[in-house]
């Protein structure tokens, strides 16, 4: 039975979280504010609560979702190969608006989808959001909407388009807050080098090459050596999946605010 806890009232967001603990357990969804807008949530480690997830989004395989985590340490348990440069983005920027996809731990029990090998991995800079991934550990989420309807910025919203596929909403006003826009996490590929950007968001380019002086932007090709052949130009890195992921992601955070 779907249940909505307000988490404006201290106790109300107490039994909240619990119910949503005991909903990740029993490999059942569950709707969370995050810093950008609502997402949906499932247990990472489930295939089962997976493709209920997306299953609730009308979402097919090809379309992986990111999974939120706790603390930057929870990175190198999810990812290999991880670095300087991806781990220096993830301390100055986490928590907040930056998603890094790298490639996964191959001895994961887990399926998120045809990742390719890849897991997109953000720690969000939202209280409620980092309270229950300290209770569940890794979750899988993606934006609470149906494939191709608005982002839900309020829990009653993602429940008027998800309903009952979804056993525990959490409620806490809008996200983002009232007159500010809502701005979807930048994404930078970090599985090859240099790192580059696959879509633009809340975090600006000049804000990442501060950091890392060396990241391409969107679209950007890193200049060939001089005494290497056109031909042999380095061919784009992998995680395409998690691309098409960030394409419609970038497209439901940008539909217009429902009032």
């Amino acid at each position: 039975m779907t249940t909505s806890f307000d988490c404006s009232d201290p106790n109300a967001r107490s039994a909240g979280l619990a119910a949503a603990q005991q909903a990740i357990a029993n490999r059942q969804c569950i709707v969370l504010p995050t810093d950008t807008v609502y997402g949906i949530g499932a247990d990472a480690f489930s295939p089962q609560a997976v493709a209920t997830l997306l299953a609730a989004k009308g979402r097919g395989r090809s379309m992986p979702p990111p999974v939120l985590v706790p603390r930057l340490q929870t990175m190198d348990g999810l990812a290999v190969d991880v670095s300087a440069e991806a781990r220096a983005l993830a301390e100055a920027f986490w928590p907040g608006g930056l998603t890094l996809i790298f490639h996964a731990q191959p001895s994961l029990t887990w399926d998120l989808g045809d990742t390719r090998g890849t897991v997109a991995l953000r720690m969000p800079d939202d209280e409620i959001a980092l309270d229950l991934l300290a209770l569940t550990g890794p979750m899988a989420v993606s934006s609470a909407n149906r494939t191709g309807q608005a982002a839900a910025q309020t829990a009653a919203q993602a429940q008027a388009q998800l309903a009952e596929s979804v056993e525990v909403y959490l409620e806490a006003g809008p996200r983002p807050a009232e007159g500010s826009e809502g701005i979807p996490s930048t994404i930078v590929d970090a599985t090859d080098f240099p790192l580059r950007v696959v879509r633009d968001g809340a975090v600006s380019l000049e804000e990442l090459r501060a950091v890392v002086p060396t990241v391409l932007g969107l679209g950007e090709e890193p200049a060939p050596a001089q005494d290497t052949p056109a031909e042999e130009a380095p061919a784009d890195g992998p995680a395409g999946s998690a691309d098409e992921e960030a394409a419609e992601e970038a497209a439901d955070t940008a539909a217009p605010r429902q009032s």
